[in-house]
């Protein structure tokens, strides 16, 4: 079943509706859900749909031949000579009708032959500008897809009328998967699973957590047991160092010198894996909010959650588990103390979603220009200090503090007066606004004072009251 992606459809539909020549380049990670979108959006509409695959230019020819032939044809008499001859076919059979054109995962073609970009820059200036054509390269190589088709130096530069990437679902989005689950049993699936489509589709809401962990994760042959292994020796030709580097930021190295000293790399070859691995977008990059990119506090997240997951509880245990069996493993790993603690940083960046949802509706005091994590100086306390989610307007004049709690006890007078305290780090703020969410609810001296201090109560529930 297809679930979300309503923005995106919209978009598509828009692209459709426009009645010109549109080009659209689509891209995202692997597993993002990107040849799913496109089924639903061509449903029922005049489609060429051609999946390029991890094979040589002639073959890939071939198959394109087969595809465009019995689409407009029916019938399949032999391959073109080249790839100007199968799309002057294309442009001659198109027609008047709206048609829409996609090649899924292009750079398997564009690898294997350079001249390709060209060859389609060539009929989009000459035959397909005038046409009546959605064209839609997609692709999962993130580098390539914004380097040599977006890029200034590719010959298809400034051709794409339109560019997507398509990111993996927020918390909201991803707990329509799991209709029979509380609420928040669908924030712990997300911080096991993250919101990439296939992989919150091998949970079954019907089972609980820990029997869909035991079953879909570790059991063996379970198609997530070995994911993270499986999608790093696909992408990089190192795949050891990057583990090593995952396992890392997971124990809790996050600048380069301690991932480097951690593995045993030096820093600048850290660096350039570390980078490497923000362009495929399974780690990120993050500066305290308010700070330049260059920010020497700058730290280093794991991006996808099930990677977070995979490689703070199974990497470094696996024969552990292997011999503990799967049912034993996983209630092991859920064991509520140890979960728990894991998933407070995952539930900061839940609630990070979640006033952004809010600032999208226009429902927060101001829509943000910055937003994240913010960690530092406090002057008044005279030690390090952090605050999990803060939000500023474009003047710097406004400021939202936000406290998460995902823990057993409800959020009491000593939180709430740390996060009072915590305007002082920015003096110079002119209105100050606060957010306290909590997992188990707030005591009756916060709930009596939370207005009179400007104070926002979220619960869990609350996180799933607000607008797709």
């Amino acid at each position: 079943m297809f679930r979300g992606r309503k923005r995106e459809l919209a978009l598509l539909e828009d692209f459709y509706d426009s009645k010109r020549f549109e080009f659209l380049v689509l891209y995202g990670r692997r597993r993002v859900g990107k040849t799913e979108l496109l089924k639903k959006f061509t449903k029922n509409k005049k489609t060429v749909f051609f999946s390029a695959q991890e094979k040589n230019d002639s073959l890939n020819l071939i198959d394109f031949s087969k595809t465009v032939q019995n689409f407009f044809g029916n019938d399949y008499f032999a391959p073109f000579a080249d790839w100007e001859s199968a799309l002057k076919y294309v442009t001659s059979n198109a027609g008047d009708e709206r048609l829409v054109f996609v090649i899924d995962e292009f750079p398997y073609i564009a690898g294997e032959n350079a001249s390709i970009k060209s060859i389609f820059q060539h009929v989009i200036d000459h035959q397909w500008k005038n046409k009546n054509i959605f064209l839609i390269l997609c692709g999962s190589s993130v580098s390539f897809m914004e380097s040599e088709v977006l890029g200034s130096k590719s010959p298809l530069y400034g051709r794409s009328t339109a560019h997507l990437e398509l990111k993996s679902f927020d918390y909201f989005d991803s707990s329509l998967f799991f209709p029979e689950y509380s609420n928040e049993e669908k924030l712990i699936t997300y911080g096991i699973l993250g919101g990439i489509p296939c992989y919150l589709q091998t949970f079954d809401s019907t089972k609980s957590i820990e029997k869909n962990v035991a079953r879909e994760i570790l059991r063996e042959g379970s198609f997530l047991k070995d994911e993270p292994d499986f999608l790093l020796k696909q992408e990089l030709r190192e795949p050891a160092v990057y583990n090593s580097i995952f396992e890392a930021v997971a124990g809790g190295a996050s600048r380069v010198n301690e991932i480097s000293k951690k593995i045993h790399e030096d820093t600048q070859k850290c660096s350039k894996y570390l980078g490497i691995l923000q362009i495929i977008r399974l780690i990120k990059k993050a500066v305290p909010c308010g700070e330049d990119d260059s920010s020497r506090k700058t730290i280093y997240k794991i991006a996808d959650n099930y990677f977070s997951f995979w490689y703070h509880f199974l990497f470094e245990k696996k024969s552990h588990y292997e011999l503990l069996g799967p049912e034993d493993s996983a209630r092991e790993i859920m064991e509520p103390q140890s979960f728990f603690s894991y998933f407070g940083f995952i539930f900061e960046g839940i609630c990070l979603e979640y006033m952004i949802r809010l600032a999208k509706n226009r429902k927060l005091p101001f829509v943000p220009l910055k937003y994240g994590k913010w960690w530092g100086n406090n002057p008044e306390r005279k030690c390090q200090d952090d605050i999990d989610v803060l939000l500023i307007d474009d003047k710097n004049e406004k400021y939202i503090f936000c406290e998460c709690k995902f823990k057993s006890e409800p959020f009491g007078k000593a939180e709430m007066e740390n996060m009072l305290s915590r305007k002082s780090i920015f003096n110079h703020a002119k209105e100050t606004y606060f957010y306290a969410f909590s997992k188990s609810g707030f005591t009756d001296f916060v709930r009596e004072n939370a207005a009179d201090n400007n104070i926002t109560l979220v619960s869990i529930d609350d996180l799933f009251d607000v607008e797709r």
